[in-house]
């Protein structure tokens, strides 16, 4: 597939004007998770909801990391999911979650997201 990234908005759902630019996100379809750094999730005073959830990396490694709420918006599409406060060393990821609550999926040729077209109702 290769490789790319993208920038996106995080947002505290309480209080949206509490916002951060995230210049560089890998899109990483193999991750569910999206992953922002803890510090810009603190500044926007997003709340640690599940803590110590268990994740394994893609060497095999478990690791535990904290999860709560945001708003993420890349281009005109948002959307309210679940985010890893990813701490030093990390990955920043955008997941695949994320992506699916976008409307959004991957076109791998072009290296770049689009829409994903009509959503199911049933």
């Amino acid at each position: 597939m290769g490789t790319f990234h993208v920038g996106a908005r995080v947002e505290n759902v309480v209080d949206r004007s509490k916002g951060a630019l995230l210049p560089k996100l890998l899109v990483d379809t193999g991750s569910e998770y999206t992953w922002v750094p803890e510090p810009v999730l603190e500044k926007l005073g997003i709340e640690r909801e599940k803590k110590d959830l268990e994740f394994v990396m893609a060497n095999g490694k478990r690791i535990t990391r904290s999860v709560g709420f945001a708003i993420v918006r890349v281009e005109k599409s948002f959307t309210v999911d679940e985010v890893v406060f990813a701490e030093k060393g990390d990955l920043l990821l955008l997941g695949a979650r994320t992506l699916e609550g976008l409307c959004l999926t991957v076109d791998s040729r072009q290296k770049k997201l689009v829409a994903a077209g009509p959503i199911s109702a049933a």
